[in-house]
């Protein structure tokens, strides 16, 4: 389909792009997708961001952490706001599954493409809510 007024795009030649495109619109449609984390760039993030993005990547669809517990698998306790921080600028969203860390208290605290979003991606990996908004926390990680 196009749009009247607006510039045409390729598809990118490139496989390692092509299996990425791929990976996201599979995960979209609800199938549970590993994505191949060396088409990343990581080493451009700085040390600390790096290694709470490669913890989250380690969960697995179906599965939360908080904030607090990904800081404690870091070896670094206090560290749960700086944890929050480094994921809200995960450049990676989706491929490096962000919205599967929460507040401690099964809040969903934030998000860069809203809270609705997050829900939405969570309830399709199978995640349940309580009424009152907050997560069970049935299947929890690290």
């Amino acid at each position: 389909m196009t749009i009247e007024g607006m510039p045409s795009v390729q598809e990118p030649r490139e496989k390692g792009i092509q299996t990425l495109i791929a990976g996201i619109r599979s995960f979209l449609a609800g199938d549970d997708v590993l994505f191949d984390i060396d088409l990343l760039d990581l080493d451009r993030c700085p040390s600390f961001r790096r290694r709470v993005l490669l913890a989250e990547y380690g969960i697995p669809r179906g599965y939360v952490s908080t904030y607090g517990r990904i800081a404690r698998y870091l070896e670094n306790p206090g560290a749960a706001r700086a944890v929050g921080n480094a994921l809200a600028m995960n450049p990676f969203p989706l491929v490096i599954p962000c919205h599967r860390a929460l507040r401690s208290d099964g809040r969903l605290g934030g998000f860069q493409a809203g809270l609705d979003m997050k829900r939405g991606l969570l309830e399709m990996e199978g995640v349940r809510f309580r009424e009152d908004g907050r997560v069970f926390m049935e299947h929890m990680w690290y």
